[in-house]
């Protein structure tokens, strides 16, 4: 497959594995229907939820799809579930029909799964004497398929060099994932550094291909980038985009305000450390606040509170989101929050 980039989805004719937060892809022949794609899918799914990797849990049971009692269920049957879908690791099992109530039978067996077992089928099972309802349908929310860095290239396994890499090409390979559009372009090692080759390709992508591999390259392995440098995506269809990687103004009126970003976890400040007019134009343009009038530098709307999560931001200032422009983590004791920015825009564009 020279000169091909390979990316996959669970439901299509590649498949994508995240493993801790990164993102495997391996390729698959063409093939015939979702459940010929992989043994793993043959048996168990998701269904109903948010994104490819949460949903109502259903395991195919005498040629019918039935839904799980969520009665005794445990972490370690979730743990199994994740790892069969390629899934990841379960963030949270949720219990009384929370992706709403199945059709057809329940499934009575009690799975006593150990944790480290590759399926569910391989779980010893016991039949369970509790009567169990559509209300009682366990559902999961695992990490997911829509967020991470690693790629496949030339049949080669590598991280991306951050420096060849903005939502263009993040957009087409969230759009290939099926997993919607890019959220945000993670860079500064955000799921953690990789191992083995760094692919510094630039690929200069549009934006409206469907696959990466239409992107034409402009160069090859000219950039010295270390580890330190791979870059990670989240797509809108990731369990990490609800919040994760948003930008918001705080403390003034609307499209005014401290500038803060929700990374990790939790919202956090941004240090006035290089922030000028272009770094407030983009912010602004991002939250369709329409052009900065100022940049307010330090603390204007007054020191924040929580993690400061950014420094050293530098954008052209014709970028469309903050996460296309170069920046860095900030490191502890790096920054105070007298030192948090704040921008002023013209106001909401419709």
């Amino acid at each position: 497959y020279e000169n091909e980039v390979v990316w996959s989805s669970p439901y299509h004719t590649d498949v994508c594995i995240l493993h801790e937060s990164r993102l495997k892809v391996f390729h698959t022949p063409p093939l015939s229907g979702i459940d010929t794609v992989l043994q793993g899918f043959r048996n168990t799914r998701l269904t109903d939820g948010p994104h490819l990797c949460s949903g109502k849990v259903e395991v195919l049971h005498n040629g019918t799809w039935t839904t799980v009692c969520d009665a005794d269920f445990d972490q370690e049957n979730a743990e199994v579930v994740c790892r069969q879908l390629g899934c990841g690791r379960p963030v949270e099992v949720l219990r009384a029909a929370a992706f709403g109530r199945g059709e057809g039978q329940v499934w009575t067996e009690e799975l006593q799964c150990r944790g480290n077992e590759s399926e569910i089928y391989s779980c010893p099972r016991t039949s369970s004497p509790k009567h169990c309802s559509h209300d009682s349908d366990v559902g999961l929310i695992c990490s997911d398929v829509c967020s991470g860095y690693t790629l496949q290239y030339l049949n080669d396994w590598g991280s991306v060099c951050g420096d060849s890499w903005d939502m263009r090409p993040a957009s087409v390979l969230c759009g290939q994932l099926k997993c919607g559009s890019a959220v945000a372009v993670m860079v500064a090692d955000w799921f953690g550094e990789g191992s083995g080759h760094i692919w510094a390709d630039v690929f200069v992508c549009h934006g409206n291909e469907t696959h990466l591999s239409e992107c034409p390259i402009s160069s090859w392995s000219r950039t010295a980038c270390s580890h330190k440098q791979d870059v990670g995506v989240i797509c809108n269809g990731s369990s990490q985009a609800f919040h994760e990687g948003r930008v918001r103004l705080s403390g003034g009126r609307e499209c005014e305000g401290q500038v803060e970003v929700f990374l990790n976890g939790s919202w956090g400040t941004v240090c006035d450390d290089s922030w000028d007019i272009e770094d407030a134009q983009v912010v602004c343009r991002q939250l369709q606040c329409g052009v900065a009038l100022s940049a307010h530098v330090p603390a204007w709307f007054g020191p924040g509170t929580g993690p400061i999560w950014l420094n050293e931001v530098q954008c052209d200032g014709n970028e469309t989101s903050m996460w296309n422009c170069r920046y860095q983590l900030c490191g502890q004791d790096e920054c105070g929050h007298q030192e948090d920015v704040g921008v002023v825009c013209s106001g909401k564009v419709c």
